[in-house]
Protein backbone atom coordinates (compact mmCIF):
# COMPACT_ATOMS: atom_id res chain seq x y z
CA UNK A 1 0.00 0.00 0.00
CA UNK A 2 1.39 3.43 -0.95
CA UNK A 3 1.30 6.41 1.41
CA UNK A 4 -1.51 7.95 -0.65
CA UNK A 5 -3.54 4.73 -0.50
CA UNK A 6 -2.98 4.50 3.24
CA UNK A 7 -4.19 8.07 3.74
CA UNK A 8 -7.28 7.38 1.64
CA UNK A 9 -7.96 4.21 3.63
CA UNK A 10 -7.91 6.15 6.90
CA UNK A 11 -10.75 8.40 5.67
CA UNK A 12 -13.03 6.02 3.76
CA UNK A 13 -16.67 5.77 4.80
CA UNK A 14 -17.08 2.19 3.53
CA UNK A 15 -15.76 -1.14 4.75
CA UNK A 16 -15.57 -3.38 1.69
CA UNK A 17 -12.07 -4.59 2.62
CA UNK A 18 -10.20 -4.61 5.90
CA UNK A 19 -7.67 -2.42 4.08
CA UNK A 20 -10.28 0.35 3.95
CA UNK A 21 -9.55 1.06 7.61
CA UNK A 22 -5.77 1.17 7.33
CA UNK A 23 -3.48 0.32 10.28
CA UNK A 24 -4.50 3.36 12.33
CA UNK A 25 -8.19 2.79 11.68
CA UNK A 26 -7.94 -0.85 12.72
CA UNK A 27 -6.21 0.14 15.96
CA UNK A 28 -8.89 2.74 16.68
CA UNK A 29 -11.70 0.24 16.05
CA UNK A 30 -10.08 -2.36 18.32
CA UNK A 31 -9.56 0.13 21.12
CA UNK A 32 -13.15 1.34 20.84
CA UNK A 33 -14.42 -2.26 20.72
CA UNK A 34 -12.56 -3.13 23.93
CA UNK A 35 -13.97 -0.06 25.67
CA UNK A 36 -17.53 -0.73 24.46
CA UNK A 37 -17.27 -4.37 25.53
CA UNK A 38 -16.20 -3.39 29.04
CA UNK A 39 -18.90 -0.73 29.31
CA UNK A 40 -21.68 -3.04 28.09
CA UNK A 41 -20.57 -5.74 30.54
CA UNK A 42 -21.08 -3.27 33.38
CA UNK A 43 -24.29 -1.75 32.03
CA UNK A 44 -26.03 -2.93 28.82
CA UNK A 45 -27.66 0.51 28.49
CA UNK A 46 -24.42 2.48 28.82
CA UNK A 47 -24.29 3.42 25.12
CA UNK A 48 -28.00 3.40 24.34
CA UNK A 49 -27.81 6.89 22.86
CA UNK A 50 -24.56 6.46 20.89
CA UNK A 51 -26.35 6.02 17.55
CA UNK A 52 -29.82 7.20 18.54
CA UNK A 53 -31.82 8.22 15.48
CA UNK A 54 -29.59 6.26 13.09
CA UNK A 55 -30.85 3.38 10.94
CA UNK A 56 -29.23 0.59 8.95
CA UNK A 57 -30.53 -2.00 6.52
CA UNK A 58 -29.08 -5.51 6.26
CA UNK A 59 -29.25 -7.09 2.79
CA UNK A 60 -28.41 -10.79 3.08
CA UNK A 61 -28.10 -13.14 0.11
CA UNK A 62 -26.61 -15.82 2.38
CA UNK A 63 -27.99 -17.29 5.62
CA UNK A 64 -26.44 -16.21 8.89
CA UNK A 65 -26.47 -16.72 12.64
CA UNK A 66 -23.57 -14.70 14.07
CA UNK A 67 -23.61 -11.90 11.52
CA UNK A 68 -27.33 -11.18 11.71
CA UNK A 69 -27.71 -11.44 15.48
CA UNK A 70 -24.53 -9.53 16.27
CA UNK A 71 -25.49 -6.63 14.00
CA UNK A 72 -29.13 -6.46 15.09
CA UNK A 73 -28.46 -6.76 18.82
CA UNK A 74 -25.37 -4.57 18.61
CA UNK A 75 -27.17 -1.72 16.87
CA UNK A 76 -30.00 -2.02 19.35
CA UNK A 77 -27.50 -1.64 22.20
CA UNK A 78 -26.30 1.58 20.53
CA UNK A 79 -29.81 2.96 20.12
CA UNK A 80 -30.04 2.51 16.34
CA UNK A 81 -32.71 0.87 14.19
CA UNK A 82 -31.75 -2.14 12.08
CA UNK A 83 -33.87 -3.76 9.35
CA UNK A 84 -33.25 -7.18 7.79
CA UNK A 85 -34.00 -8.03 4.14
CA UNK A 86 -33.47 -11.62 3.01
CA UNK A 87 -32.26 -11.93 -0.57
CA UNK A 88 -31.68 -15.69 -0.71
CA UNK A 89 -34.41 -16.25 -3.29
CA UNK A 90 -33.94 -13.03 -5.22
CA UNK A 91 -30.39 -11.72 -5.45
CA UNK A 92 -29.63 -8.02 -5.08
CA UNK A 93 -30.02 -6.43 -8.49
CA UNK A 94 -32.51 -8.92 -9.90
CA UNK A 95 -35.73 -7.06 -9.11
CA UNK A 96 -34.25 -3.65 -9.84
CA UNK A 97 -30.78 -2.37 -10.71
CA UNK A 98 -28.26 -2.21 -7.87
CA UNK A 99 -27.81 1.48 -8.62
CA UNK A 100 -31.52 2.20 -8.07
CA UNK A 101 -31.55 0.07 -4.94
CA UNK A 102 -28.65 2.06 -3.48
CA UNK A 103 -30.12 5.44 -4.42
CA UNK A 104 -33.42 4.53 -2.76
CA UNK A 105 -31.91 3.14 0.42
CA UNK A 106 -29.72 6.18 1.04
CA UNK A 107 -32.89 8.30 1.39
CA UNK A 108 -34.14 6.25 4.35
CA UNK A 109 -31.19 4.73 6.19
CA UNK A 110 -27.70 5.72 7.28
CA UNK A 111 -25.84 2.52 6.44
CA UNK A 112 -26.09 -0.54 4.18
CA UNK A 113 -24.80 -3.83 5.60
CA UNK A 114 -24.63 -6.45 2.84
CA UNK A 115 -23.83 -10.15 2.88
CA UNK A 116 -23.44 -11.23 -0.74
CA UNK A 117 -22.13 -13.90 -3.07
CA UNK A 118 -20.39 -11.54 -5.49
CA UNK A 119 -18.07 -8.81 -4.19
CA UNK A 120 -18.91 -6.71 -7.26
CA UNK A 121 -22.40 -6.12 -5.83
CA UNK A 122 -20.83 -4.43 -2.80
CA UNK A 123 -18.67 -2.29 -5.03
CA UNK A 124 -21.69 -1.20 -7.06
CA UNK A 125 -23.69 -0.37 -3.92
CA UNK A 126 -20.77 1.70 -2.62
CA UNK A 127 -20.32 3.45 -5.95
CA UNK A 128 -23.85 4.81 -5.97
CA UNK A 129 -24.82 5.15 -2.30
CA UNK A 130 -23.87 8.29 -0.38
CA UNK A 131 -23.98 6.32 2.90
CA UNK A 132 -21.50 3.78 4.27
CA UNK A 133 -21.59 0.26 2.84
CA UNK A 134 -20.29 -2.50 5.11
CA UNK A 135 -19.15 -5.89 3.81
CA UNK A 136 -20.82 -8.48 6.03
CA UNK A 137 -19.27 -11.21 3.83
CA UNK A 138 -18.52 -11.58 0.15
CA UNK A 139 -16.66 -14.12 -1.95
CA UNK A 140 -13.53 -11.95 -1.63
CA UNK A 141 -13.40 -10.86 2.02
CA UNK A 142 -14.99 -11.04 5.47
CA UNK A 143 -13.59 -7.93 7.19
CA UNK A 144 -15.99 -7.85 10.15
CA UNK A 145 -14.90 -11.35 11.09
CA UNK A 146 -11.26 -10.28 10.87
CA UNK A 147 -11.87 -7.36 13.25
CA UNK A 148 -13.45 -9.73 15.78
CA UNK A 149 -10.52 -12.12 15.34
CA UNK A 150 -7.98 -9.37 15.97
CA UNK A 151 -9.83 -8.35 19.13
CA UNK A 152 -9.87 -11.97 20.31
CA UNK A 153 -6.17 -12.53 19.62
CA UNK A 154 -5.29 -9.32 21.46
CA UNK A 155 -7.40 -10.37 24.44
CA UNK A 156 -5.82 -13.82 24.74
CA UNK A 157 -2.25 -13.24 23.58
CA UNK A 158 -1.86 -9.67 24.79
CA UNK A 159 -0.49 -8.18 21.58
CA UNK A 160 -0.87 -8.33 17.82
CA UNK A 161 2.53 -7.00 16.79
CA UNK A 162 4.85 -9.99 16.54
CA UNK A 163 2.17 -12.59 17.25
CA UNK A 164 2.23 -15.68 15.01
CA UNK A 165 -0.96 -16.89 13.34
CA UNK A 166 -1.22 -20.13 11.38
CA UNK A 167 -4.27 -20.53 9.17
CA UNK A 168 -4.92 -24.12 8.03
CA UNK A 169 -7.35 -24.77 5.20
CA UNK A 170 -8.97 -23.05 2.24
CA UNK A 171 -7.50 -19.70 1.14
CA UNK A 172 -10.99 -18.19 1.10
CA UNK A 173 -12.61 -14.88 2.03
CA UNK A 174 -11.89 -15.33 5.75
CA UNK A 175 -8.27 -16.14 4.98
CA UNK A 176 -8.01 -13.09 2.72
CA UNK A 177 -9.18 -10.65 5.38
CA UNK A 178 -6.98 -12.31 8.01
CA UNK A 179 -3.91 -11.95 5.78
CA UNK A 180 -4.58 -8.28 5.20
CA UNK A 181 -5.39 -7.71 8.88
CA UNK A 182 -2.25 -9.50 10.00
CA UNK A 183 -0.16 -7.39 7.66
CA UNK A 184 -1.69 -4.16 8.96
CA UNK A 185 -1.16 -5.05 12.63
CA UNK A 186 2.34 -6.50 12.58
CA UNK A 187 1.38 -10.17 12.94
CA UNK A 188 3.26 -12.97 11.22
CA UNK A 189 0.91 -15.30 9.35
CA UNK A 190 1.36 -18.58 7.53
CA UNK A 191 -1.40 -20.00 5.33
CA UNK A 192 -1.19 -23.79 5.14
CA UNK A 193 -3.29 -25.14 2.27
CA UNK A 194 -3.18 -27.96 -0.27
CA UNK A 195 -1.94 -27.02 -3.74
CA UNK A 196 -4.57 -25.11 -5.68
CA UNK A 197 -6.33 -23.76 -2.60
CA UNK A 198 -3.97 -20.92 -1.71
CA UNK A 199 -5.27 -17.37 -1.15
CA UNK A 200 -5.53 -15.15 -4.22
CA UNK A 201 -2.16 -13.88 -5.43
CA UNK A 202 -3.30 -10.25 -5.45
CA UNK A 203 -4.42 -10.52 -1.82
CA UNK A 204 -1.05 -11.94 -0.81
CA UNK A 205 0.71 -9.18 -2.73
CA UNK A 206 -1.45 -6.51 -1.08
CA UNK A 207 -0.73 -8.01 2.34
CA UNK A 208 3.00 -7.95 1.76
CA UNK A 209 2.78 -4.36 0.51
CA UNK A 210 0.88 -3.44 3.69
CA UNK A 211 3.32 -5.11 6.11
CA UNK A 212 4.14 -2.84 9.04
CA UNK A 213 7.37 -4.60 10.12
CA UNK A 214 10.43 -5.01 7.87
CA UNK A 215 10.89 -8.61 9.05
CA UNK A 216 7.19 -9.51 8.97
CA UNK A 217 6.53 -13.03 7.65
CA UNK A 218 3.46 -13.55 5.46
CA UNK A 219 3.95 -16.96 3.90
CA UNK A 220 2.21 -19.84 2.14
CA UNK A 221 2.92 -23.52 2.80
CA UNK A 222 1.49 -26.95 2.07
CA UNK A 223 3.08 -28.49 5.19
CA UNK A 224 1.33 -28.67 8.57
CA UNK A 225 4.75 -28.45 10.19
CA UNK A 226 4.68 -24.74 9.30
CA UNK A 227 2.19 -24.26 12.15
CA UNK A 228 4.79 -25.21 14.77
CA UNK A 229 5.25 -22.54 17.40
CA UNK A 230 2.23 -20.47 16.31
CA UNK A 231 0.39 -18.49 18.98
CA UNK A 232 -2.95 -19.02 17.26
CA UNK A 233 -4.18 -21.83 15.03
CA UNK A 234 -7.13 -20.92 12.80
CA UNK A 235 -9.26 -22.98 10.44
CA UNK A 236 -12.51 -22.71 8.50
CA UNK A 237 -14.93 -25.04 6.77
CA UNK A 238 -13.61 -26.93 3.77
CA UNK A 239 -16.80 -26.29 1.77
CA UNK A 240 -18.27 -22.80 1.88
CA UNK A 241 -21.77 -21.71 0.86
CA UNK A 242 -22.21 -22.04 -2.87
CA UNK A 243 -19.54 -24.77 -3.20
CA UNK A 244 -21.78 -27.79 -2.56
CA UNK A 245 -21.00 -29.32 -5.95
CA UNK A 246 -17.30 -29.44 -4.97
CA UNK A 247 -17.83 -31.26 -1.66
CA UNK A 248 -16.25 -34.62 -2.56
CA UNK A 249 -13.25 -33.06 -4.30
CA UNK A 250 -12.64 -30.65 -1.46
CA UNK A 251 -12.86 -33.33 1.21
CA UNK A 252 -10.25 -35.36 -0.64
CA UNK A 253 -7.98 -32.33 -1.03
CA UNK A 254 -8.23 -31.29 2.63
CA UNK A 255 -8.36 -34.68 4.38
CA UNK A 256 -4.80 -34.29 5.73
CA UNK A 257 -5.33 -30.70 6.86
CA UNK A 258 -7.45 -31.29 9.95
CA UNK A 259 -6.54 -29.38 13.12
CA UNK A 260 -5.89 -32.14 15.62
CA UNK A 261 -4.53 -32.36 19.15
CA UNK A 262 -1.11 -33.06 17.61
CA UNK A 263 -1.24 -29.83 15.61
CA UNK A 264 -2.12 -27.88 18.75
CA UNK A 265 0.62 -29.63 20.74
CA UNK A 266 3.20 -28.47 18.19
CA UNK A 267 2.03 -24.85 18.48
CA UNK A 268 3.26 -22.43 21.14
CA UNK A 269 2.56 -23.13 24.77
CA UNK A 270 -0.96 -21.86 25.55
CA UNK A 271 -1.73 -21.39 21.85
CA UNK A 272 -5.38 -20.68 21.08
CA UNK A 273 -7.62 -22.41 18.56
CA UNK A 274 -9.84 -20.22 16.36
CA UNK A 275 -12.70 -20.87 13.94
CA UNK A 276 -15.17 -18.38 12.45
CA UNK A 277 -18.01 -20.97 12.63
CA UNK A 278 -20.08 -22.84 11.68
CA UNK A 279 -17.72 -25.75 12.27
CA UNK A 280 -17.80 -29.35 11.09
CA UNK A 281 -16.32 -31.51 13.83
CA UNK A 282 -14.06 -34.33 12.67
CA UNK A 283 -13.61 -32.60 9.31
CA UNK A 284 -11.54 -29.40 9.49
CA UNK A 285 -11.14 -29.73 13.27
CA UNK A 286 -11.19 -32.55 15.80
CA UNK A 287 -13.93 -32.34 18.42
CA UNK A 288 -11.33 -32.56 21.16
CA UNK A 289 -9.75 -29.33 19.87
CA UNK A 290 -12.78 -27.14 19.21
CA UNK A 291 -14.44 -28.27 22.43
CA UNK A 292 -11.21 -28.20 24.41
CA UNK A 293 -9.62 -25.63 26.72
CA UNK A 294 -7.57 -23.93 23.99
CA UNK A 295 -10.63 -23.08 21.91
CA UNK A 296 -11.76 -19.44 21.84
CA UNK A 297 -14.40 -19.81 19.13
CA UNK A 298 -17.24 -18.43 21.26
CA UNK A 299 -15.12 -15.46 22.28
CA UNK A 300 -14.69 -14.76 18.56
CA UNK A 301 -18.45 -15.02 18.07
CA UNK A 302 -19.17 -12.61 20.93
CA UNK A 303 -16.53 -10.19 19.69
CA UNK A 304 -18.30 -9.91 16.34
CA UNK A 305 -20.82 -7.64 18.07
CA UNK A 306 -18.26 -5.51 19.90
CA UNK A 307 -16.02 -5.05 16.85
CA UNK A 308 -18.99 -4.19 14.64
CA UNK A 309 -20.37 -1.77 17.25
CA UNK A 310 -17.02 0.01 17.23
CA UNK A 311 -16.95 0.06 13.43
CA UNK A 312 -20.49 1.43 13.13
CA UNK A 313 -19.80 4.06 15.78
CA UNK A 314 -16.77 5.14 13.73
CA UNK A 315 -18.63 5.18 10.40
CA UNK A 316 -21.93 6.66 11.48
CA UNK A 317 -20.60 9.22 13.92
CA UNK A 318 -18.48 10.71 11.13
CA UNK A 319 -20.81 10.39 8.17
CA UNK A 320 -23.74 12.51 7.08
CA UNK A 321 -25.84 11.79 3.99
CA UNK A 322 -24.21 14.44 1.82
CA UNK A 323 -20.54 14.20 2.70
CA UNK A 324 -19.44 11.30 0.50
CA UNK A 325 -19.60 12.87 -2.97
Amino acid sequence: MTNTQAQQAEHTTDLLSILDLGPTGIAEVLNTAAALKADLARDPTSHAAALAGRAAVMLFEKPSLRTRVSFEVGMGRLGATCMYFEHAAQRIGQREPVRDYALNLERWVDCIIARVFDHAVLEELAEHASIPVVNALSDREHPCQALADLLTIREHIGTLNGARLAYIGDGNNVCHSLLLAAAATGMDMTVIAPPGFEPASDILAAARDTATRPDQALTISTDLAAAEGAHAIYTDTWVSMGQGSQTDDRHRAFEHYQVTANVMAAAATDAIFMHCLPAHREQEVASAVIDGPQSVVYDQAENRMHAQNALLTRLLARTQHADRH
